[in-house]
């Protein structure tokens, strides 16, 4: 059995704030639909790669998923004292962008053997409209180290919660959908 990547109480809290924060925001102020969730692995190391368009990504795909999820954060947020604790709590952890940031690498590995599934944003950032134009390798790289399955999971709509010029998330119906790699058994 993996052993826990978190102190039992960073467990706790990262499920209290899913369910009385982020689950809540999804479905009844965000009008968010999940498509294929029972498609994903709730046990084994499983690498989740996705577009990546709004701040409320990593939160609204976890709740998705069904499990605990440990992201790949830029290193500039975890240098904002109460944020860099309330991340941690939800399972990330910094990397260095621009770079092959292997302590970045070995902390999605550690996550991966300890029973956390591992998302990774392909594009390495935010983009406008949540397109993947220049993936970056990492995720491949990762999960061929531990032989993990890839899961692609794609956001449409989470673009249009923070609009130009506006401060406050829009109350705008956004969708994660969970696609079937070809091939994989693991999600036949």
């Amino acid at each position: 059995m993996p052993q826990q990547r978190e102190p039992k109480i960073s467990l706790a809290l990262y499920h209290l704030f899913k369910w009385t924060v982020v689950n809540p925001s999804l479905h009844v102020y965000f009008r968010g639909q999940i498509h294929n969730a029972e498609r994903v692995p709730q046990q084994g190391p499983l690498v989740v790669v996705s577009n990546h368009a709004s701040d409320f990504d990593p939160p609204i795909l976890s709740n998705c998923m069904g499990r605990p999820v440990a992201f790949m954060a830029k290193e500039e947020l975890f240098q904002v004292p109460v944020l860099s604790t309330l991340i941690r709590w939800y399972g990330a952890y910094p990397v260095k962008r621009g770079s092959a940031d292997r302590s970045a690498i070995r902390a999605a590995l550690a996550s991966l053997d300890q029973g956390w599934a591992a998302g990774i944003f392909l594009q390495g950032t935010r983009t406008l409209d949540g397109r993947i134009t220049d993936p970056k390798h990492g995720a491949a790289l990762i999960a061929s180290k531990i032989q993990a399955p890839l899961l692609p999971v794609c956001l449409w709509g989470t673009d249009k919660i923070i609009s130009k010029g506006k401060n406050l998330p829009q109350s705008t119906p956004s969708k994660s959908f969970i696609r079937q790699l070809r091939g994989l058994s693991h999600f036949k």
